[in-house]
């Protein structure tokens, strides 16, 4: 492994726990440099601060200090924690743009923008990254100035990247990154393909997926939005794919990383005489699909061990063919590095009917209870809870009741009789819909609202879904993909969402029939397509776009694809015949008088590929949508979007703020909402906690003692991505993607800012 330059570690570094914190576990560590430091942090306790400092200053006077952020989230613990405090409580207004790169180079390519959510990664001073979707190209700039070194255009295109891992041997470097449904490794040096990696630098994410001779999962749509870990010369990977029954098996996998040939294959969806087989109907495993990690991994490189959570199954909202806990659906899971053996699980929900996917990826850290510390694996859930675990044996450190839940559900559905509600750390987001919930903004929209809740059932977090109808929490937070922060005291920093979800079900079969009376291509739309883009095809204005201008964006041939194959949320319309496709797609792009035959497009009426892996689910859902108000507004009273503190040693919150505004809802006098928010927050040791991701597009500084709102900026585009900090030539940056996005703006730039010179150390 390729020895990095010396590097001197800030004041603050050794304050904390007396053992090497996790974000030193990673190559830096393996310096000889990086070894001492462990080994003094160890004596931290036993030999003054300033001993240890001046004798490591001493060994890295000869060069400028620098610190990167090598992995996503920081470091392969997944901290979010950096030891930098030159940026500060009491410099912090001092910041300054130091360097913008815009990622994009032509007015031609702006007009496709999907956004930008990677959370960039910096070694040895150069800032990776990615740019907006679909093209997704991977860059590296110097991480002092924003001057481009090298950019790299993948052969195929995606929808989103949020990370990127790195790895080196020697004087061999790679950038390891997914477009879509190929995995790349890029020289990071050149910024070309590694072709002794897979097929002349690619590796096809549909490898090790199904070895079910009988089905063939080729034709699925799949990617891996979340970048994978790197253990050794291990990438472990997990994937993102449709929630539909065409959804094809979510096992995670192992590649070797110099080669690029698998290693190993983890059954999510276990395989008989595999652990978990029991809680499947018998062979489930042959059509079921789901089941993923599409939010990341994190490594333990001391124990040897991988941890992830994962999705549900498919499909989403019903689960009449897989009676049953399910394991290892909603899991959080431990598993060697190595081998892929498993060493622990834990459900958070049992037999999933809510889509309550596993957000972000766990974080590991050190806690201390009665007064020793112990290694956990912490995560955050979309239904707002934290399961705080013991990283040896996965069990939780905080008490974790079972309780009866509703059982009547849809036809030929088995809600499991029981579910997990942890007593601590309360929920960080709210579980139950209620009438002292209808939004207070303003009369007309609590009307408004009140004329919806009484339509709907919402009397439990576990309901089963119905064809009447229920209002839930859960599918956009709660937590989401950009995970959380904790700090050197064990303190956990969470971005919150609060948002009530109409969910209305439907028998797949009906909705068949109604669609072969249908003979309008508006009438298909209504139909297949209204239920989240609504009829005037401009979405929510977050998790389903606005589609009215469509044709701005993309060709006939490319929606026509997203449509076959499915993208993100969207599930592929297998059921639709060619000609009812090309109805759709004639629509959204304004052809009108278009004569239609029954061969146009394909068969009348739609088939089934019974050689693809897959089933036709029962139910599939008719209403999938937020619940708003007549002005596009959360139907709940604010806040709509929190930041949290909690503490892991107690369990206890220390305080809970809103996090971002509507600026033209303030105005009228009423206090700061909070918005939605997408990415995560960092922790410094300089007191401060960086968070973008709100509506409002602004990039924040709290104080993490008290949670006041100590710096804001304006960015050009919204900010749904997790920042980076980091040190060059002993200077701290804080730098962010503000590609827009989700229902605002699009954006195309990365934004870096600083303190003045004179604000160096």
């Amino acid at each position: 492994m390729k020895q990095p330059k010396a590097r001197f570690l800030p004041k603050g570094m050794y304050t904390g726990k007396n053992s090497c914190p996790d974000y030193w576990i990673d190559r830096k560590a393996h310096s000889p440099i990086g070894r001492l430091k462990c080994v003094l942090f160890r004596k931290a306790t036993k030999l003054p601060a300033i001993v240890i400092s001046l004798f490591l200053l001493s060994c890295a006077s000869h060069v400028e200090p620098t610190v990167d952020w090598p992995a996503y989230g920081g470091n392969k613990a997944g901290n979010r924690y950096s030891a930098l405090d030159q940026i500060n409580r009491e410099n912090v207004q001092q910041l300054e743009v130091a360097w913008t790169y815009n990622t994009v180079k032509s007015n031609k390519d702006s007009m496709k923008l999907q956004g930008i959510q990677c959370q960039p990664i910096v070694i040895d001073g150069i800032l990776y990254g990615t740019g907006p979707g679909p093209r997704l190209e991977l860059f590296a700039i110097d991480a002092a100035s924003g001057q481009e070194k090298w950019v790299f255009t993948p052969s195929n295109t995606g929808n989103k990247s949020r990370g990127l891992a790195y790895w080196a041997s020697g004087a061999d470097q790679r950038i390891l990154y997914s477009v879509g449904p190929a995995l790349y490794a890029v020289d990071a040096t050149s910024g070309v393909l590694v072709k002794a990696f897979g097929d002349n630098g690619v590796v096809d994410l549909h490898t090790g997926l199904s070895d079910n001779q009988d089905k063939s999962v080729s034709g699925l749509g799949i990617a891996s939005s979340s970048p994978g870990a790197v253990y050794k010369n291990t990438f472990i990977v997990g994937s993102s794919m449709t929630e539909s029954g065409k959804a094809p098996p979510g096992h995670v996998r192992a590649f070797d990383i110099p080669t690029g040939k698998l290693k190993w294959v983890f059954h999510t969806i276990p395989h008989p005489g595999e652990d978990g087989y029991e809680t499947w109907p018998e062979n489930a495993y042959k059509e079921i699909g789901g089941a993923n990690n599409w939010s990341g991994l994190v490594v333990d490189e001391r124990r040897g061990e991988v941890y992830f959570g994962t999705g549900s199954p498919s499909s989403d909202f019903y689960g009449g063919n897989r009676r049953g806990q399910n394991l290892f659906a909603n899991c959080i899971v431990a598993l060697n590095a190595e081998t892929g053996t498993l060493k622990w699980y834990f459900q958070t929900i049992h037999h999933d009917l809510w889509d309550r996917d596993i957000p972000c990826p766990p974080n590991l850290t050190t806690i201390t209870l009665d007064g020793k510390p112990v290694d956990v694996a912490v995560q955050a859930t979309k239904d707002g809870v934290i399961y705080v675990l013991n990283r040896d044996t996965g069990e939780s450190v905080f008490p974790i009741e079972e309780r009866p839940v509703p059982t009547i559900g849809l036809p030929g559905e088995h809600p499991f009789p029981t579910q997990k509600y942890p007593v601590k750390p309360l929920p960080f987001s709210r579980q139950v819909y209620t009438e002292e919930d209808i939004t207070n903004i303003s009369p007309e929209s609590e009307a408004y609202i009140k004329e919806l809740f009484v339509k709907y059932k919402t009397d439990n977090k576990f309901t089963p879904p119905s064809t009447k109808g229920t209002l839930l929490f859960g599918y956009s937070g709660g937590a989401e993909w950009g995970g959380n922060a904790i700090d050197m005291d064990g303190i956990l920093y969470q971005n919150s969402n609060d948002d009530p979800w109409i969910l209305e079900m439907i028998d797949a079969k009906t909705r068949e029939e109604r669609m072969e009376t249908v003979s309008s291509d508006k009438g298909l739309f209504d139909i297949t397509c209204a239920t989240c883009h609504g009829v005037d095809r401009k979405g929510n204005g977050s998790t389903f776009p606005d589609i009215s201008k469509i044709h701005e964006r993309l060709t006939q041939d490319e929606v026509l694809k997203v449509v076959n194959k499915g993208k993100g949320l969207m599930p592929p319309f297998q059921h639709l015949s060619g000609q009812q496709k090309d109805m759709i797609v004639d629509y959204l792009f304004n052809v009108t008088n278009k004569v239609y035959s029954e061969n146009n497009g394909g068969a009348k009426n739609p088939t089934w590929d019974n050689n693809q892996f897959g089933f036709k689910p029962t139910y599939i859902a008719k209403t999938w949508k937020k619940l708003l108000d007549q002005g596009g507004y959360p139907g709940i009273k604010p806040p709509w979007g929190t930041l949290n503190a909690i503490d892991l040693n107690t369990g206890d919150y220390l305080w809970r703020v809103p996090l971002g505004e509507f600026p033209e809802l303030t105005k009228k006098g009423i206090s700061i909402t909070g918005t939605e928010s997408y990415g995560g927050p960092i922790v410094t040791a300089g007191g401060l906690i960086f968070i973008a991701g709100t509506k409002d597009e602004r990039i924040r500084a709290f104080d993490k003692k008290t949670g006041e709102v100590v710096w804001q900026y304006q960015l050009p585009a919204g900010g749904f991505a997790t920042p980076v900090t980091y040190l060059v030539n002993g200077k701290q940056y804080v730098a962010i993607a503000a590609g827009g996005g989700r229902g605002q703006k699009p954006g195309s730039n990365y934004i870096a800012f600083a303190l003045p010179d004179s604000g160096k150390f």
